[in-house]
């Protein structure tokens, strides 16, 4: 059993409360002294299309909403524009206990993460895999090592069990550096960080505030009579998958919002049921360079792929 240095706590206590957020007046802006990068590697993250998206995003928001947070690239980069709160939130727990951990608990991060790196090798990353703290700091500790180590930097759960099952990457463990820690904690002072899913959170917000989706892309099938391919797998970044029922409510929470008010942006892939569920909307498309199958021999998914910008 791999000790974990840190006192037990309920998880899914800090994890739903948003654990040690510090308040603080609605009118100051985050704190920002340039562009951040995400301190989660995460499929399907949308770096390269920052410069893409940014022109899409409010030069003023109120409150931000982000329910489908993974690493959060969007959100970093537009930190310096929100004069409320972020709402930052995922159905990943493992995830969501790194972003809080990012805020809350640093220097015991930083502890725990080191004692990885002095470890690591391709069977500690087996044994790390099989564990399962229960505790807040060793939860996130586990899940930004596995993250950082695993193939592709793939999340993967099993959806009868939850465990995470992607092999290993064959890459050293690289740790955050300093100036990553300073930025992202002074962003998430004023930001509340929830394990929750998408429909408990896009309710809160109104006119002035704005929202940015970026759910788990649907599976491509390029035969309708073969079973799920390998794109199929990567809408499972929890044990539950993202469906196409949840993207028809998503798409009428997507009207509801505009209804009331609130700009949002959402990000997909570019097909005919995505435009079909938008109607309304302006629907930038472009193709975009993925590479979720650089370290396989197999083709999960074609190098320039068909891409969405929805404006609501």
């Amino acid at each position: 059993m791999i000790q974990q240095r840190t006192k037990k706590r309920s998880t899914l206590d800090a994890l739903s409360a948003g654990d040690g957020a510090v308040s603080t007046t609605p009118s100051e802006l985050f704190e920002v002294a340039g562009p951040i990068r995400p301190f989660v590697r995460w499929v399907g993250g949308k770096s390269r299309l920052l410069p893409r998206l940014l022109p899409h995003i409010p030069e003023r928001i109120g409150n931000y909403f982000e329910p489908f947070l993974g690493g959060g690239a969007v959100f970093l980069a537009c930190a310096a524009q929100i004069s409320g709160r972020a709402v930052l939130a995922d159905l990943n727990g493992h995830l969501i206990a790194a972003w809080i951990a990012m805020r809350d608990h640093q220097a015991e991060l930083r502890t725990h993460l080191a004692w990885y790196a002095q470890h690591d090798s391709k069977d500690f990353y087996y044994q790390v895999r099989a564990e399962a703290p229960d505790d807040l700091i060793g939860k996130a500790a586990r899940f930004l090592y596995l993250n950082g180590v695993s193939w592709n930097h793939l999340w993967r759960e099993n959806s009868r069990t939850g465990a995470m099952n992607v092999p290993w990457g064959d890459r050293r463990f690289r740790q955050i550096d300093e100036a990553t820690y300073r930025a992202v904690g002074s962003l998430l002072r004023r930001a509340d960080i929830r394990c929750v899913d998408f429909r408990s959170v896009l309710g809160e917000a109104v006119r002035g505030d704005f929202v940015y989706l970026d759910p788990p892309y649907l599976p491509i099938f390029s035969r309708p009579d073969a079973e799920k391919e390998p794109t199929a797998k990567f809408n499972k970044y929890t044990a539950k998958t993202f469906e196409l029922s949840d993207l028809l409510e998503l798409a009428g929470i997507c009207s509801e919002l505009s209804a009331r008010g609130v700009k949002w942006v959402m990000s997909n892939r570019d097909n005919e049921v995505v435009r079909d569920l938008f109607p309304s909307a302006r629907i930038i498309r472009f193709t975009t360079h993925r590479s979720l199958a650089a370290q396989s021999r197999r083709e999960v998914e074609a190098h320039q792929s068909p891409e969405a910008i929805i404006v609501g």
